[in-house]
């Protein structure tokens, strides 16, 4: 009996430890929330990228940490864009260029990589995933060795609810144009059951540090959010700066990347208010949701340990440039929010950084902020110094990709696309915001295009990953005709039914 109350006593003291242990391990390192968007421009209130824009939950977010207001993806496309984010590797080194499907990718493709929720997991996180963090289905990606917990909760279904008196509701049905409210109840939408699910986590006492990442899907189309948020909305919607014949100097494979097919239904059946209405209103709806995640932390015990990161995986055109998607090199596409809040940071938080950072970084960043070791391969760098110093000045550009050969550079007041055919465009954002005068056929500024080329631009492409490929939708240098025969139909019905410029 002495020998067992002997052998009690020494496992209840190494319970007590190794609980004490675990403990102090969860208040000696941050914890991560990670809020990954889809599709989400700049038409938030601390962007300024539209005057009626309402997200009070994420302008106080901006307000409180740094605002890095000239951020950009590394690919204009959900699938390549998370997973540069999330492999850390930049898509002319992976050759992950169009969409994938994760699952069905030859395994030595990736096996070089270490995706960023398990590297945490594998250094003693608590990892929850929740919705869309890697692009759908890639979500199912090594999914059991990444999080300890995953769920997703999807859009909902709502369809059968849609209030039919508002909005625009396209004739034949398209999931990608429709923008109306729906009378669910609030528990009916993926993403406010993703939200909750936050919340639930918070409201807990965990013994481990944590690695929370929650997606958010709108305002990803289809633009369907609860009544209460569009009915906000009710004043007539401020149409975005618009240049009739803006495509008229970029060069063709370049113009390619412009949606018109899905422009022409729009202008014919006039709904590009609703449209823009209904992008406003899941805009605030995912703010909403962002709020209640926020309040959540706010009211929980982690809120001085954890690091708040909020990215959008790339922008979007709503008539800009005759487009209506993502998918291009320009800045509608390119630009995105991006927001880091650490609590520590005592010298650079409630500051705007204007210099050009590319989500590439946040990896690194991560990495540096939380103490663990980024694998050697991750591309980027740590962006701690700009945490710091918002106005630290930055000479390296921000480079996104979008298939093989094609690129942009975005510096603080230029961008510089080059083409896979050689083909430009230049655009001084001083002076040309919009990017509507491509500077690139003036001779003036080749040696700057040149010396831009020559430091900036990758020097060797991996061949593209064929395997697991799904959605290809660019022309590139593998694919250089596809996409331009299509976009040059589509000119050709785009013209025929009149929609030519200048706008009606």
């Amino acid at each position: 009996m002495k020998f067992l109350n002997f052998g009690f006593c020494l496992f209840a003291c190494f319970a007590l430890l190794t609980g004490a242990h675990s403990h102090i391990m969860a208040g000696d390192h941050p914890n991560v929330l990670m809020i990954c968007v889809d599709d989400l421009n700049d038409w938030v209130g601390f962007l300024g990228g539209h005057p009626q824009a309402q997200t009070p939950n994420m302008d106080a977010l901006a307000a409180k940490g740094i605002n890095f207001t000239n951020a950009h993806c590394t690919a204009p496309g959900c699938s390549p864009s998370r997973n540069a984010l999330l492999f850390g590797v930049e898509p002319h080194k992976s050759g992950l260029y169009p969409f994938y499907n994760l699952n069905h990718i030859e395994p030595e493709e990736l096996n070089a990589y270490k995706p960023l929720p398990l590297l945490y997991r594998e250094h003693g996180y608590h990892t929850l995933g929740l919705s869309k963090v890697w692009h759908n289905p890639d979500n199912k990606y090594r999914q059991q060795e990444q999080w300890d917990e995953y769920k997703m909760y999807g859009t909902g279904k709502k369809d059968k609810s849609l209030i039919k008196e508002k909005g625009y509701h396209p004739e034949p049905f398209n999931k990608r144009t429709i923008a109306c409210p729906a009378s669910n109840p609030l528990s009916d939408f993926g993403d406010y059951k993703a939200a909750q699910h936050a919340v639930r986590f918070l409201e807990h006492e965990h013994t481990k540090p944590f690695f929370l990442s929650v997606g958010f899907i709108l305002p990803h189309a289809s633009f369907i959010m609860p009544e209460a948020n569009w009915d906000l909305f009710l004043d007539p919607i401020s149409y975005p700066p618009i240049k009739a014949d803006d495509l008229v100097d970029i060069p063709l494979v370049g113009q390619s990347n412009a949606q018109i097919y899905v422009e022409i239904p729009v202008r014919r059946d006039q709904a590009w208010e609703n449209i823009r209405r209904g992008y406003l209103a899941a805009v605030n709806f995912t703010d909403d949701n962002v709020g209640r995640v926020m309040d959540a932390l706010e009211r929980s015990s982690y809120a001085d340990n954890t690091i708040v990161v909020l990215w959008s995986d790339h922008g979007y055109h709503l008539g800009e440039k005759r487009s209506f998607s993502k998918f291009s090199l320009w800045e509608e596409a390119t630009r995105t929010p991006f927001i880091i809040f650490d609590p520590r940071n005592d010298q650079g938080n409630g500051k705007a950084c204007s210099e050009p950072i590319g989500l590439i970084n946040v990896y690194r960043t991560l990495c540096e902020l939380t103490g663990i070791s980024a694998p050697d391969y991750v591309d980027g760098i740590s962006i701690t110094p700009w945490l710091k110093n918002p106005e630290l000045p930055k000479e390296k550009p921000a480079l996104i990709t979008w298939g093989r050969g094609n690129y942009s550079l975005r510096l603080k007041d230029w961008r510089y696309n080059r083409y896979f055919d050689g083909s430009e465009e230049l655009y001084d954002h001083r002076k040309d915001p919009y990017e509507w005068t491509n500077l690139a056929n003036n001779p003036d500024y080749a040696p700057m295009m040149q010396n831009l080329a020559s430091k900036w631009l990758p020097r060797q492409e991996a061949p593209q990953v064929t395997s697991g490929r799904e959605l290809y939708n660019v022309a590139d240098a593998d694919q250089p005709t596809k996409n331009v025969q299509s976009y040059q139909r589509f000119v050709k019905q785009y013209k025929k039914q009149g929609l030519q410029p200048p706008l009606d």
